[in-house]
């Protein structure tokens, strides 16, 4: 096996715009209008083709939304990768859970109607044993978990779907049923043709509403396009059209068959209500044959049954990927994120969604149903996707005048949110099952989430917000470090540092200086004109540093209250000091009082000599004596140094000599994924076994450019620079960092 990121999945990036539309068309075209028609037909009547064309509508409006972020962040994912860009980890989590869930839910519904198909079709074998076999709802089921398996295999196997020929081969059955039915047409009289349109609203309103819910999983195949995002050329062109194409070819061949059905698919003496009633996954089979005889019905048999495959394909593969980018980020268990080492596929990911979709075609009762549940979980995430282009759009405007724009913003998705979320709601309550299945996953998922998956995708995050600065913009924030400054000939040497650990382009630096008054006019006029001549030397140095910084002149008696004060009242995220002279114990004790009280994170330098600068530190040491307080604060700054230097880091873990075998590789594995999750290359894992803990962290911290060195755990009167910092303060030249997570 091998980790997700060191497998390039750009060597085949050749999908042009026929295969983007082939790929939409093979979720969208054919499993669902087939297998679906009759349960539309049987809650609403003749106004199921309406149901559809409203889903169409529906659908536009999402696919615009999709055309937009994908476009501009063309990347494989979807919904999750959009929203782990724009909102926090843990609401990210629930969008690429319920993301996973809702093409798991696709598949078991693909899955199903293949089943059914399969059974339907083995049923026509003149053969009364063979046709009473097949008859029973168990056979159905055994083939619905045998494809299941055999796709597991398949995508296990080779890195890519494709089924651009049998796309083909669908499109042709297609239009040749339609185009039979319409040949039968001129020859009846146009009371028989419209017969069966009325009641048009057989059920009402309501009636509407549900077939919109039962159906909705028959449009969104479409998003497929916006999934493979990362593998298509020229996206910003191709994957709008895609979309758009992939949605109109749908509904071109949905519209006119429903049409078909109606008019010449009825059999003599029977109502829409009572066939669709009878037949509700194959009615289209059975009005095929009315009006085209065995020929027909075989048809839509092969047509339904390679749909059913394609669509479980392409719904496992998309399934199978959110699960692997979201244990990637940490948000689900690491070893998913593996990949093959011969194949390149994420065979775990693939393996725990085909459990997970057999459990569920096992819960399930029939195909209606896991398609309600299926539409219900694709609309709350089609909601979500709809909000996080608003909050993208609104956070960092897309200045390309080429980019696919949806128009009419912020009306459309805001229209598109409140249709979207109204349909699932009314769906949750037509059909219980489906919204009592969406509230398990979604509780299930918060109860692993906090309890196993939360602490590491917290320093996963950190690292890609410290890596990738845009995130943090995108997601509304604009962190603020406070760097009180003193001496001039140092300031230079902190703004360096400050710029490694403030975002570029969102992040800004406050330069606090505090002149203390004297009793005496004349000195407290000397210290304000030095406290010009500070300021001064710090912007000339904010600018070298490329650092955004803001300037504040205060005056107090108390400089180490004055700086807990301005830290709580700008609300920083980042208390960064210099004191210089840590042999001066009056000096030591008020800076350990300050990190016990100040709201943020401290960092706390330790420079060589006058003038030092980090980017001067090519060899970076990290001691690691557990994985708890100062997680996200390390992750974050050795994250930052590692974006803007690309120093070579080693985490280092000391074990006493009488450690077991067991404990050594239990503790290395756990610091290489550490390491994992905060850098992506370049760093070593270490382990040293020693009981003299001081002596060589002090060895080690010699060899190496700097050193970043958690505090211990704070209260009020602990000393934070016990014996272990003060023994490589006072035993090295080594810069150091310390560091405490408040």
């Amino acid at each position: 096996m091998t980790n997700i990121h060191q497998h390039s999945s750009k060597e085949d990036t050749s999908i042009g715009l026929a295969g983007a539309i082939a790929l939409g068309i093979g979720a969208m075209v054919g499993g669902g209008i087939l297998a679906l028609a009759g349960v539309a037909f049987s809650v609403t009547g003749a106004s199921a083709i309406l149901a559809f064309l409203l889903n169409g509508f529906i659908a536009f409006i999402i696919a615009m939304s999709f055309a937009e972020m994908a476009s501009r962040n063309p990347q494989n994912g979807g919904i999750y990768t959009y929203a782990k860009r724009a909102l926090s980890i843990q609401l990210a989590f629930g969008a690429g859970w319920v993301v996973w869930l809702a093409s798991i839910m696709a598949s078991v519904f693909y899955a199903l109607g293949f089943g059914v198909f399969a059974s339907f079709t083995l049923q026509q074998v003149p053969v009364s044993a063979i046709s009473d076999f097949f008859s029973q709802r168990w056979t159905g089921l055994l083939i619905a978990i045998v494809s299941v398996a055999v796709y597991t295999v398949k995508l296990s196997l080779h890195a890519r779907v494709d089924a651009r020929n049998i796309n083909v081969l669908k499109v042709l059955v297609f239009a040749i049923l339609i185009a039979g039915g319409l040949a039968v047409i001129p020859g009846r009289p146009l009371s028989e043709l419209t017969e069966h349109f009325s009641p048009a609203f057989s059920s009402g309103f309501s009636g509407l509403a549900a077939a919109m819910g039962y159906t909705f999983v028959a449009i969104q195949g479409f998003v497929l396009v916006a999934y493979a995002a990362g593998d298509i050329r020229d996206p910003q062109k191709n994957i709008p059209k895609a979309l758009f194409y992939t949605l109109g070819i749908g509904l071109i061949i949905y519209i006119p068959l429903l049409v078909v059905v109606l008019a010449v698919g009825i059999p003599d003496g029977v109502t829409l209500h009572e066939i669709s009633e009878a037949y509700p996954e194959t009615l289209i089979a059975v009005a095929a044959e009315h009006y085209l005889g065995k020929f027909g019905l075989w048809l839509v048999l092969i047509a339904g049954l390679l749909s059913m495959l394609t669509a479980l394909q392409a719904n496992l593969f998309a399934a199978s990927r959110v699960a692997n980018s979201m244990a990637a980020d940490r948000t689900m268990l690491p070893q998913v994120s593996r990949l093959h080492s011969r194949y390149g596929t994420p065979v775990r990911a693939i393996h725990l969604t085909a459990l997970l979709t057999i459990l569920f075609i096992l819960v399930l009762p029939n195909v209606a149903s896991a398609a309600a549940a299926s539409s219900l979980i694709f609309l709350l995430s089609f909601a979500l996707a709809q909000f996080i282009l608003i909050l993208i759009r609104k956070r960092a405007p897309d200045q390309n005048p080429d980019s696919y724009k949806v128009p009419f913003f912020p009306t459309l998705p805001i229209i598109g949110i409140f249709l979207t979320v109204s349909l699932a709601l009314f769906q949750s309550v037509v059909v219980p099952s489906a919204g009592v299945i969406t509230l398990l996953w979604l509780f299930a998922g918060s109860l692993l989430f906090i309890g196993f998956f939360l602490k590491n995708a917290l320093v996963a995050d950190v690292s890609e917000e410290a890596r990738n600065p845009e995130i943090i913009r995108l997601r509304g924030n604009s962190p603020l470090l406070l760097l009180p400054i003193t001496n001039p000939a140092n300031v230079a040497s902190k703004l360096f540092l400050a710029q490694a650990l403030s975002p570029p382009t969102v992040g800004r630096t406050l330069l606090l200086n505090i002149v203390k008054p004297s009793a005496k006019s004349t000195i407290t006029n000397e210290r304000i004109a030095g406290s010009r001549d500070v300021v001064y030397q710090g912007l000339l140095s904010a600018v070298d540093a490329s650092v955004k910084a803001d300037t504040l002149i205060t005056i107090a008696k108390d400089p180490w209250k004055e700086i807990e004060r301005v830290a709580r009242s700008h609300r920083c995220q980042t208390l960064l000091l210099g004191p210089g002279d840590f042999s001066d114990e009056k000096t030591t004790q008020k800076l350990e009082d300050l990190i016990t009280r100040v709201p943020c994170d401290v960092v706390v330098l330790r420079q060589p000599y006058s003038g030092w600068k980090i980017s001067e530190a090519k060899r970076v040491l990290i001691p690691v004596g557990g994985f708890d307080k100062h997680d996200l604060l390390r992750a974050r700054i050795t994250a930052s140094l590692w974006r803007n230097f690309r120093p070579e880091i080693t985490f280092l873990q000391i074990l006493p000599e009488n450690a077991t075998a067991a404990d050594i590789r239990k503790q290395r594995r756990l610091i290489q994924h550490f390491g994992e999750e905060i850098v992506p290359a370049g760093f070593k894992s270490t382990i040293i076994l020693s009981n003299d803990v001081k002596e060589s962290l002090v060895y080690e911290t010699a060899n190496h450019d700097l050193m970043i060195m958690g505090l211990g755990r704070l209260a009020p009167g602990d000393k934070a620079f016990g014996t272990i910092p003060m023994e490589v303060i006072l035993n090295t030249d080594t810069a150091v960092i310390f560091i405490s997570h408040n």
